[in-house]
């Protein structure tokens, strides 16, 4: 069995069961709910991660967000390396995996996750939890988050599932850059990839792009990934084998 981890006051409910319908190999998670104004600044040193000098003004739960995120990936990578090592924070300020593994870390309302697994298994991998959207914010925010395509899809869906299609479409499509960032260099939006296949019953989830990003990475690619949701919230996973 895992080492239960010592966690600070305002983590709780440490996650290590794979929350996804299938396992990914090689790959593990972590993921914790916590209460940003129960976490003091003091939690940093006594668990060993380092406030930024960026973060040393931010509200409490910018920081706490911080704290819990590198919690996760710090004991995610220690599951799949044996070192229980801190991201640091690349110049684009995502996370920087330690040389040799590739991972993703995620926070929302409350909650956040981190993947890991060695680089020599997968190319990438990319990590969103979002909660459900409301019905007028996944109105609003369509034109921006789904192509023509989808928002065809979206629209001969039952009026109750359109909002989880829209959260479903826009976690996919964070967790697709968050895999692809780091191999492509180069940012890209929500129009430049969409929806190719969904299987709700599987929990599968394909994207292609429709943008080249890069010589391996051409218009046409798809991109497999899986989701898992509950009326708190809505988890995907985008991993990129080799």
């Amino acid at each position: 069995m895992p080492e239960t981890l010592d966690l600070p006051a305002g983590c709780q409910d440490w996650q290590q069961a794979w929350p996804w319908p299938h396992t990914l190999p090689h790959v593990a998670w972590r993921g914790v709910n916590f209460t940003a104004d129960a976490i003091c600044e003091a939690a940093f040193t006594e668990h060993g991660i380092a406030l930024p000098t960026g973060l040393s003004s931010a509200v409490a739960k910018r920081r706490a967000e911080f704290l819990a995120g590198r919690l996760c990936a710090r004991d995610a990578l220690r599951a799949v390396t044996g070192h229980a090592e801190v991201p640091g924070i690349a110049e684009t300020r995502a996370p920087c995996w330690p040389a040799g593994t590739v991972g993703s870390i995620t926070h929302s309302a409350g909650f956040a996750a981190a993947l890991a697994a060695p680089a020599r298994h997968w190319q990438g991998l990319g990590l969103d939890a979002e909660t459900l959207m409301p019905a007028a914010r996944a109105t609003r925010l369509s034109p921006q988050i789904l192509t023509p395509r989808e928002r065809d899809w979206r629209d001969r869906l039952p009026a109750e599932e359109q909002a989880m299609f829209t959260t479903l479409v826009f976690s996919c499509k964070e967790s697709l850059f968050k895999a692809l960032f780091p191999l492509v260099q180069r940012r890209f939006y929500f129009q430049d990839a969409e929806l190719a296949n969904w299987q709700p019953e599987e929990g599968r989830v394909t994207l292609r792009l429709l943008t080249t990003l890069a010589p391996d990475w051409p218009a046409g690619t798809p991109c497999h990934g899986q989701y898992v949701a509950d009326p708190r919230r809505l988890l995907s996973v985008i991993a990129l084998p080799f």
